[in-house]
């Protein structure tokens, strides 16, 4: 089997981009921008909203090692898929909760787990993640891509991200590489 890619948006991609690094059978990580219209956007633009496009993070993995239910598993108890387009403090439609899928298989997965989800009451309130096609992705500036391993004794690092990386550490662990693990 083939590697192969996701398509998350779940709030800002500084999060998102240092969970997913973290876990086994994920190749690549890329924080970008999707889901919007404008062509090659930049954070400025995207930050001020107009542009439609989410913070997004396109992963590689190895189906082998790691499952597309393992992602969603991680991509929902990760972030809050019930506030529309908000993520704690980060406020804007570029911080909404999206799964851009990439295949048929990925479309049926997701909205097999969000009808699960919903049936079993995981949350107080109705998820309002999007499912949508994935069209384009543009890659970040290179400042944004592995911004937490670069920039851990920032404050928002300290504050928003290490707290996410513990509770990932606490509840994924056997999702998560180990030091001793070949990078596949």
């Amino acid at each position: 089997m083939k590697n192969e890619e996701a398509v998350f948006a779940g709030g800002c991609f500084w999060c998102t981009e240092a969970l997913f690094k973290s876990l086994k059978g994920v190749i690549s990580v890329t924080s970008g921008y999707s889901g919007g219209s404008m062509e090659n956007p930049s954070y400025e633009k995207v930050s001020g909203g107009a542009t439609g496009h989410a913070e997004a993070i396109k992963i590689e993995f190895n189906p082998n090692v790691i499952s597309y239910g393992d992602l969603l598993t991680v991509f929902f108890n990760t972030h809050n898929p019930t506030t529309l387009n908000r993520q704690g403090d980060d406020v804007g439609t570029q911080y909404r909760s999206v799964i851009f899928y990439t295949s048929d298989a990925q479309k049926i997965a997701a909205e097999k787990f969000v009808a699960e989800l919903t049936e079993s009451k995981a949350y107080d309130k109705p998820i309002v993640t999007e499912i949508k096609p994935f069209a384009k992705f543009y890659p970040a500036e290179s400042y944004h891509q592995n911004y937490y391993e670069q920039n851990k004794n920032a404050p928002y690092c300290e504050i928003v991200i290490a707290p996410k990386i513990e509770k990932l550490q606490k509840r994924f662990s056997a999702l998560l590489k180990n030091a001793n693990q070949n990078r596949t």
